[in-house]
């Protein structure tokens, strides 16, 4: 499975939607994405990736793209 595959994976497993869905997927643009389903989709990601995200990086992951952003920052090391 691609590093593509699992994080779409984990957004579509947490916040139960489709594929057709992630482009474009904001915080809070679905009931799915609340602060509780904010911190699923986190736990979900780091055990996908074998990390742990900083605070600063929980914070500003608000959006399906700036969530690749900081999965490809040099401490998390993820490629796409």
């Amino acid at each position: 499975m691609s590093n593509l595959e699992k994080y779409n994976a984990a957004f579509m497993e947490c916040l139960e939607i489709t594929e057709g869905q992630l482009a474009g997927l904001k915080y809070q643009d679905i009931t799915a994405w609340d602060s509780v389903g904010h911190m699923g989709l986190i736990a979900a990601l780091e055990d996908a990736f074998d990390i742990m995200f900083d605070t600063d990086d929980i914070i500003d992951f608000n959006s399906y793209e700036k969530g690749k952003e900081i999965l490809a920052k040099d401490e998390y090391g993820v490629e796409f």
